[in-house]
């Protein structure tokens, strides 16, 4: 059930990652999963590892709903969470914990997240939303298929990606976003 409501999401942001609540809903659950692997023994308490992205994510979803007449501020902390949360999510690909450089780390993505969306909110609520929902499916496969690890992992997260800000970009249907 856990990997289909990761692709599920995932699928969801990828398609529709440009509306705030679902891009809020997929960083809350992408966050989630990262600090899954954060907290060592968390994965291994499969209601926790249920509950805590799912959670994460109703609570981005709601927040991002209700808060737009702040829509700048909410996007520049939806950046910066989304920037960490992909380094995260990317170092999670290929089994990478190091600890304590992980958190500087995602500390570096989410200064360059809320660098992006400052600078090009539009196309960083595109962008932001594709590599969200690329990481989100692959992590759901990868729990079934190990082989969506590493740098076959990355390359279909980069693929799915592309796909999603073509889509919402307006590339692949002929109008500009």
């Amino acid at each position: 059930m856990f990997p289909i409501l990761i692709i599920a999401i995932g699928i969801a942001v990828l398609a529709l990652g440009k509306r705030l609540a679902v891009l809020g809903a997929a960083v809350g659950a992408l966050f989630g999963l990262a600090l899954l692997h954060l907290f060592p023994g968390a994965a291994s308490a499969p209601l926790l590892a249920l509950s805590l992205p799912l959670l994460l994510a109703v609570l981005g979803f709601f927040f991002a709903g209700f808060a737009k007449g702040i829509v700048s501020i909410v996007l520049m902390v939806i950046g910066a969470l989304a920037g960490a949360a992909i380094v995260l999510g990317f170092f999670d690909l290929f089994n990478i914990n190091t600890g304590l450089l992980d958190w500087l780390f995602a500390l570096i993505g989410g200064v360059i997240g809320l660098m992006l969306v400052r600078r090009f909110q539009d196309w960083a609520m595109i962008i932001l939303a594709g590599l969200i929902g690329g990481l989100l499916v692959t992590r759901g496969l990868s729990e079934w298929f190990s082989i969506f690890e590493g740098v076959l992992g990355t390359l279909v997260v980069l693929i799915l990606a592309a796909g999603s800000i073509a889509y919402q970009g307006g590339f692949a249907t002929g109008r500009k976003s």
